[in-house]
Order: C-alpha cells, then sequence, then structure tokens
C-alpha cells in the first residue's frame, strides 16, 4: 500500500486585479491552509499572481517585472512546505508573453507549462496578449533568480508513483486536451488552473468536463479556478474547484465565496494505476501522442496522511444517489431480461424451469424470468416454478416459495428430495447421520438433477440462481447449483441481489406480494443444506460460516476492480467499517475470503453462460482468466 494515497488541495486566493503584493499574501494564505489540512499539493488559479483579468496592463513591463518578484518570493515562501504549489503567472520568452502554470516546490521552480490554446472569441481575447504554446517543447527558459528552468508543455513532474501533468483553462475546453498526452505518458494527477466565467448552467458543464476527462485520462483532476473578486467589466468568476477521480467528483465547492477558499480530497494513485494496467485501449492510445514528455523529478518527503478522511462506500455495488436508484435497477433489469430474452429466441424455447427455495438468489431469477417473459408476451403459466423440500427446509422459506409463485402466477410444482437422497446415500454407502460435504453436495446435485431433466421434459431452459458472491467465495456445489443451462444473476453480488428484491417489492408489487418479499429479504441466507434446529427454525446460516457477505463483496470489488493488494484491502476495509466490525474481526474474513477466492477457481472455470452487469464479473471467457491451482501465499503473507 505504500504511496498509494495522497491528499490533494485545490484553491481559489481573494484577488485585486494587477495588485500583486496583495495577491501573493492571499496565495500564502491558501498554500498554509492546504498545509495545515496535510495536502501535498496546491493548485491555484490561472494567473493569479497578476489576477486573470489585467487586460492590456499584460504588456506592461512594471506588472511582469513585479509578477517575476512575487514568484520569487514565493519560491522563498516555500522552502518550508513539503507541498507542490502551482500558480499562475505570466512569462515573458524571447518577445513573447505566455500565460502559464508555475510548478514550485522547496524554494525551487521545477518547471513551467505555457497554456497550449489561447482563446479569442466572444468574451475571451488572450491573443490580444499571449502566444498559444502547443508548440513549446524541449526547451529551458531564465529567471533573474533562477537559471535552465524546464519550460514546455511535454513537462511532467514526479515523486515517487506521483506524476503530475499541468493544463490551463480552455487546454481543457479544447477537442484533444493536452492532459490526454499527459495522461498517456504517465501523469496520473492533473492540475488545471483556470479562470472560467460563469454563465447560466455553464458550471454544469464545467463539472462534466472534469469528471468526463478524469475518467478518460483514468487519472485524478484537480481543477482551480479565479473568484469573485477578478475585474466584473464584462463578466463574472464564481471561484469553482473541483477535484475529481476516474469519472467521480470527490470534492467541489459552493461557487462564489468572497474569502479565501481550499478545498482538500484524498487521491487513491494505486487504483488508478491499476485500472490502467487492465486497459489495453489507454495503453495503446500512447502511439498518438505528438511529444514525448520530459519528467521532473522531486521528492515530497513526509506522505504519511494523519486524517484518513476519504470517503470509503461500504456498499460500492449498490445505487446510492436516490434520484438515480429507479435508473440504475431498471437498468440491470433490462440487460438481465435482455439477455435471457436473446438465450430464449435463439433457442426457440418459451418455457423456463427455475429452482424457487424462499431465497434472495432464486427470488431474483425469478423476478427477471418474469420480466422476460411479460416482455416476450409468453404467459407465466409457462415458467415452471419447483419447490425441492429437503433436510433443512423450514417452514418460513417453503411457505415464501410457495406464496411467491402462485401470486406471481407461474406453473408450481413441489418435489420431496428426502427420499431420494437417502436412497443415494445408501447407494454410495454414506450415512445419513453424517452431515459431512457429502450430506450436504448430495441435496445439492439432487436438486439439480430434477430441474435439468424435468427443463428436457418441458422443452424449457433452466435458469441458473447462484450470485457472483457465492462464486468469488465457491459457496456453490460443483455441478449442482453451480451448474444451470443460463444464469441470469452470475454478475449480480449479494448485497446487490437484496437491494435488487427489495427495489422490486417497493415498486413495482402488489401489497402481498410486497410483503413476501420483504419477508425473504429479511430471512438469514441458507443453504439449507443441514437439518433445522429443535424450534425448526434455520440452524445453517451462510454468514455464520464464510462471514458477512457485505465484508466479502467490500474485498471483491477492491480486488478485482484495481487489483489492490491483501494491505490495502484491509486498510480500506477496516476504515469503511470501523463502526461496524473490529479490525481483527474484519482480517479474519478477508484471510478467509482470499483463501476461498483462490481455490474455488475450478468452480468459476466451468460456470454457465450469464450476462454481466456490472463492471465485475467472474466468467472465464473474458474478466477472470485465472489458474485453478494458482496459490494464494503471496496475497497472505
Amino acid at each position: 500500500m505504500k504511496n498509494s494515497f495522497i491528499k490533494v488541495s485545490s484553491a481559489c486566493p481573494k484577488t485585486n486585479v494587477a495588485d500583486i503584493e496583495y495577491n501573493l499574501e492571499n496565495i500564502k494564505t491558501c498554500i498554509n491552509k492546504a498545509s495545515e489540512a496535510g495536502s501535498k499539493v496546491c493548485v491555484l488559479p490561472e494567473l493569479c499572481i497578476t489576477s486573470y483579468t489585467c487586460s492590456d496592463l499584460f504588456l506592461h513591463n512594471q506588472l511582469l517585472e513585479a509578477s517575476t518578484e512575487a514568484l520569487k518570493e514565493l519560491c522563498d515562501f516555500s522552502i518550508s512546505k513539503d507541498m507542490l504549489i502551482l500558480v499562475g503567472a505570466p512569462i515573458l520568452h524571447h518577445s513573447c508573453l505566455y500565460n502559464c502554470g508555475v510548478a514550485i516546490y522547496k524554494g525551487k521552480i521545477l518547471g513551467i507549462v505555457p497554456k497550449s490554446y489561447i482563446p479569442n472569441y466572444s468574451e475571451f481575447y488572450e491573443k490580444r496578449w499571449f502566444t498559444e504554446g502547443y508548440e513549446v517543447v524541449n526547451r529551458e527558459i531564465d529567471l533573474p533568480f533562477q537559471k535552465n528552468i524546464p519550460f514546455g508543455v511535454d513537462l511532467l513532474f514526479k515523486s515517487d508513483n506521483f506524476v503530475f501533468g499541468i493544463e490551463i483553462c480552455e487546454d481543457l475546453w479544447v477537442t484533444i486536451p493536452p492532459s490526454s498526452y499527459l495522461a498517456l505518458q504517465g501523469a496520473n494527477i492533473i492540475c488545471n488552473l483556470s479562470a472560467s466565467n460563469e454563465l447560466v448552467s455553464k458550471a454544469d458543464y464545467r463539472r462534466s468536463l472534469v469528471s468526463n476527462q478524469s475518467a478518460r485520462g483514468i487519472c485524478s483532476y484537480i481543477y482551480s479556478s479565479a473568484g469573485v473578486h477578478e475585474s466584473t467589466t464584462d463578466l463574472l468568476f464564481g471561484g469553482h474547484l473541483l477535484i475529481s477521480e476516474n469519472g467521480s467528483i470527490l470534492k467541489e465547492n459552493e461557487r462564489f465565496q468572497r474569502d479565501n477558499e481550499v478545498i482538500t480530497s484524498i487521491i487513491d494513485v494505486s487504483r488508478l494505476n491499476g485500472e490502467r494496467i487492465r486497459n489495453v485501449s489507454f495503453r495503446d492510445s500512447l502511439k498518438t501522442c505528438p511529444y514525448k514528455c520530459r519528467t521532473v523529478e522531486f521528492t515530497l518527503n513526509n506522505k504519511t496522511i494523519n486524517s484518513f478522511d476519504r470517503y470509503i462506500d461500504k456498499h460500492p455495488f449498490v445505487p446510492k444517489n436516490k434520484d438515480e436508484i429507479e435508473v440504475r435497477c431498471k437498468e440491470i433489469f433490462n440487460i438481465q431480461k435482455n439477455a435471457l430474452a436473446k438465450r430464449h429466441t435463439h433457442t426457440n424455447l418459451n418455457k423456463a424451469v427455475v429452482g424457487i427455495s424462499g431465497g434472495l438468489d432464486s427470488t431474483l431469477a425469478l423476478l427477471v424470468i418474469i420480466k422476460t417473459f411479460d416482455m416476450l408476451n409468453i404467459p407465466r403459466e409457462n415458467i415452471v416454478t419447483v419447490t425441492m423440500p429437503g433436510f433443512g427446509t423450514t417452514d418460513r422459506t417453503y411457505n415464501n416459495a410457495v406464496s411467491l409463485c402462485k401470486n406471481l402466477g407461474c406453473d408450481l410444482r413441489e418435489i420431496n428430495i428426502v427420499d431420494a437422497c437417502l436412497q443415494h446415500f445408501k447407494d454410495i454407502g454414506h450415512s445419513a447421520d453424517i452431515h459431512d460435504v457429502t450430506y450436504e453436495n448430495v441435496q445439492a446435485r439432487e436438486r439439480t438433477q430434477i430441474l435439468m431433466d424435468l427443463a428436457n421434459k418441458e422443452g424449457g431452459l433452466l435458469i441458473g440462481t447462484g450470485d457472483l458472491s457465492e462464486l468469488a467465495l465457491g459457496w456453490c456445489t460443483f455441478n449442482g447449483d453451480h451448474m444451470s443451462m443460463y444464469s441470469v444473476n452470475c454478475s449480480i453480488p449479494k448485497t446487490l441481489v437484496r437491494f435488487l428484491v427489495k427495489y422490486v417489492a417497493d415498486y413495482e408489487v402488489s401489497e402481498t406480494i410486497k410483503s413476501i418479499l420483504y419477508d425473504i429479504n429479511d430471512t438469514p441466507v441458507s443453504p439449507e443444506l443441514l437439518p433445522k434446529d429443535e424450534e425448526g427454525n434455520i440452524a445453517q446460516k451462510t454468514e455464520d460460516i464464510v462471514g458477512p457477505y457485505e465484508l466479502h463483496d467490500f474485498f471483491l470489488y477492491h480486488f478485482m476492480k484495481s487489483g489492490a493488494s491483501y494491505d490495502k484491502i484491509l486498510f480500506l476495509a477496516q476504515h469503511a467499517f470501523k463502526e461496524d466490525y473490529k479490525p481483527d474481526v474484519i482480517k479474519m474474513w478477508l484471510d478467509k475470503f482470499i483463501k476461498r477466492f483462490f481455490n474455488s477457481q475450478f468452480k468459476r472455470s466451468t460456470l454457465p453462460d450469464g450476462p454481466k452487469v456490472g463492471t465485475i464479473s467472474l466468467s472465464p471467457r473474458g474478466d477472470l482468466r485465472m489458474p485453478s491451482d494458482a496459490s494464494c501465499n503471496t496475497w497472505q503473507r
């Protein structure tokens, strides 16, 4: 987990137009605030040394000389700060004036990046003063207090795993932003020094640009724009501050603040790097870069984050935004039902067979089948639902299964498996009193045999019910519930299964069916393969054996999404679940997850077909090509 996280800041200082001394003091105030928050990077707005709205005053030597002196003073100020400071200033080079981002660290200018694209339209006439910098590469520049400063759009600034790139305002709005090339050549944190005026709805578009560019570049994007104290002769600037990571806005301020403002967030760089490793198209795009970047290396000394305040989602698979829940859930069901519909139309079969246990997974599978058949105008009577009571079936799950199928208008059949299993125990010489893995798997395989044969008899598809969490843990019987003719839940983790069933209960069914679905949601997760307790309740509770599914889904997400290390997953889980589980309990279940995940690959290598719904799937045909005999030792040492 070394050098995975970094705390960064975006700041908007108060400015007074062309009042460099005043501006510098407020810039220092912002830097101090960022430093006190533990930030290692502080991004300030475009031309904030002078203020952005100086217009023809940019052509006066006195302003430019004072700006250079301010940069020297800021360098001196930075000596005591273990922080990369990115500040906007005009820079004169070979009789051309450039709008630049200046990178300062511990008393030294690491490099100067000119703005690539200069706007010359409507409210912005920067070409009157500034020269475009997109062709400035492989150059150096001298200032009165420092010589041979790297100068150009081809600069990256690197400290360990953290690689920074700079672009300025308009650069983000063009067809191919310079940050795209910077990201392809290694920049995982892009810093935009900006001065973007406010218009009705422009903030929404700006936010979308920042978010999309961070997603496109698989990077973090720190955006800082000039504030309300710029000249209002024709425009107003709102001081918009944004910090984004791979498409998500981590932090955003409320615009139009009149005091110095700093926002801070924690960036997960190793997550970004892990995403890049998996994205082949990202690597291939490197061939399009028109220039090769120069890397300026420096060393951030203490990268320890004392206050880890980054939000870590406990349930990363589950929708959070209330306004988007209906849209997300409908999209998930659309993927599932249209995938199943294709398989039915391809096979020309208009019947489906599904085992119904009264548990969450089979309930969700049935709901998907219902939606599919309704869409295809196939009568629900063609859905053959089979309940198969066994040694551990409780009245609660049995009654819920029966009631649900009847109320949904399906063809319900009951086949008790007890006698068949007892006969099979006799055939293989196994005592029914020994409640071991054989005892359990005989029941699971008996049920699958019944369902497979019934599907053949009825001319239908056997629809699998197993979910992503069970596949990750290997919590299924090989060639038992592990097998089907099409699996609709194979990329739906248990936490999302529960959420989807509740969604249907709340929004799509009658009160009678809603009460059934709610009780199914409240029933302990169990395969019901061991005998009931003395009160007739479930004795075999899955989460008592393998651990809480909310933890395992969390482990699975970070293990698969970005290839997070054991230490990092443990750290994130202990932070996210600090109010729910003790650290040693989380570690115990993480050890269990790693071991089960590796040991169960042979089951995933022979999975039936099924649709990928989210970003994570364990299909051996695409998303996880892993040896069935891989060792987990490296992950657990």
